[in-house]
């Protein structure tokens, strides 16, 4: 294995040990993912150059296989290990959500939203089915659809929760542009699958929307 490529003056890596990783910039993070740079380039110049041209670690760390490996210096191995560090940090983040496990708070509710759908570059609708003490059932994943929206129909999310054999429901979707302040049509939509659910006695607790950075409930602003 390759020595790490490190400057005299730059090694993230002791900076980590010595005073943790959260005090590390986000280009020396990725410097210690990288390990080494590409010839003429030391591999903190690459990760500076790669954290500017993705317009910071969120967009890398998402980015396709195509535009990932579309730049030197990356390719398709590396690719494989961000994807891999991206599903240990979700299955974390599932932890406190277990099937068969009570909801325990909501900030681990909106951990667990945020974890599942932040990262998506297209509008994903879920599900997290509950029972009558709400412990969680399933999680699903109901509706894929574009960077400005997804299809929803509550025949079909009735026939879920019903399979489910749920007695409660949280909704939440993610909005690709980061901004998680809920539309009109959110909350429209929230009131029908309500009522839809409310007929098989099915109670929609809330409905999450996923921004960058940030969970709204629109339970808690008193929109459903």
């Amino acid at each position: 294995m390759p020595p790490l490529a490190w400057n005299e003056d730059e090694r993230p890596r002791e900076r980590l040990i010595a005073h943790g990783a959260e005090c590390l910039s986000d280009a020396e993070l990725l410097a210690i993912f990288l390990r080494t740079g590409t010839t003429g380039t030391p591999v903190m110049e690459l990760s500076r150059q790669l954290v500017d041209e993705f317009g910071g670690l969120r967009s890398l760390m998402t980015a396709s296989h195509r535009r990932f490996c579309s730049v030197r210096g990356l390719g398709t191995a590396k690719y494989a290990q961000v994807q891999a560090a991206m599903e240990m940090a979700r299955r974390v983040m599932d932890e406190p959500l277990r099937q068969g496990d009570p909801l325990r708070s909501p900030q681990d509710t909106r951990r667990y939203l945020s974890s599942r759908l932040g990262t998506y570059p297209h509008e994903v609708f879920a599900g997290l089915f509950l029972d009558n003490r709400h412990r969680v059932i399933q999680y699903q994943e109901l509706f894929r659809g574009t960077i400005d929206g997804a299809a929803v129909y509550p025949r079909e999310v009735v026939r879920q929760a019903l399979e489910c054999n749920a007695a409660a429901v949280i909704f939440a979707h993610n909005h690709p542009s980061g901004v998680a302040e809920p539309s009109q049509a959110d909350i429209s939509l929230t009131r029908r699958l309500k009522e839809a659910l409310g007929l098989v006695d099915i109670r929609v607790l809330d409905h999450m929307v996923v921004g960058h950075g940030e969970v709204i409930s629109l339970a808690e602003r008193g929109l459903m």
